[in-house]
């Protein structure tokens, strides 16, 4: 999940962003600010990847607020004003939407981003970012012992406490590394380094049994060698 911000003095230009980032499956928003004053002190206390920043906005602009952070996330610029666009691609912006925003044009630049993040990624990642409500949880891999469907949602067994979260199964199989997960059910999904045992058709992990379907029984013995 990439998590972003709202920097824009307009409560229209919010309302569109906020619903565009509702609606991709990627995005996280987890901070919204009606002008660039606001956003330094809560940025400094919520770090995002990435930053949907207005650029004519009162007493500060968006573009000297960037130049302002010393941790600098991803940038997408917005504005009404195309004469801004060069200065805004000086500070190495991912892209630069005009507004009215049309939802095409915002996921084209969010596939900028995403490519932006992968080229720059230098390491495996050790976590997963999981929203439960309005808050997002950084659950490491090593802390996560199985993954269970739970209706519309699936728990997440951690080694203190299990998270409720809204995602599906096939979604969190996607984002969890293959070496480190395994599928033994269509409901379950476990961290291969927490198995003590394999007793029949189930696993031990921690202080649960978990089922191994016939469809996976393969597949989770190989892993487990």
């Amino acid at each position: 999940m990439i998590k972003c911000a709202i920097i824009d003095d307009e409560p229209l230009s919010r309302d569109i962003l906020r619903q565009f980032i509702e609606d991709h499956p990627d995005l996280i928003l987890t901070a919204e600010y009606k002008d660039a004053l606001e956003a330094i002190s809560g940025l400094e206390r919520q770090s995002v990847d990435l930053l949907l920043l207005d650029i004519n906005m009162p007493k500060l602009s968006g573009v000297n607020f960037y130049k302002s952070l010393q941790e600098k996330p991803l940038v997408i610029f917005t504005t009404a004003y195309p004469e801004f666009a060069l200065e805004g691609f000086e500070l190495d912006a991912v892209d630069y939407l005009m507004k009215p925003i049309a939802f095409d044009r915002f996921l084209q630049a969010i596939q900028k981003v995403k490519n932006r993040l992968k080229t720059t990624s230098e390491e495996i990642p050790e976590h997963i970012m999981l929203k439960v409500d309005k808050k997002l949880y950084r659950a490491a891999f090593d802390d996560i012992l199985y993954l269970e469907a739970f209706g519309d949602y699936a728990k997440v067994h951690l080694i203190n406490q299990v998270l409720i979260i809204t995602s599906t199964m096939k979604r969190l199989e996607a984002e969890l590394p293959s070496e480190l997960f395994v599928r033994t059910h269509k409901s379950y999904l476990i961290n291969i380094s927490k198995v003590e045992f394999i007793e029949g058709n189930q696993v031990k992990i921690g202080s649960g049994m978990i089922p191994i379907g016939l469809r996976y029984r393969e597949v989770v013995l190989g892993k487990l060698r």
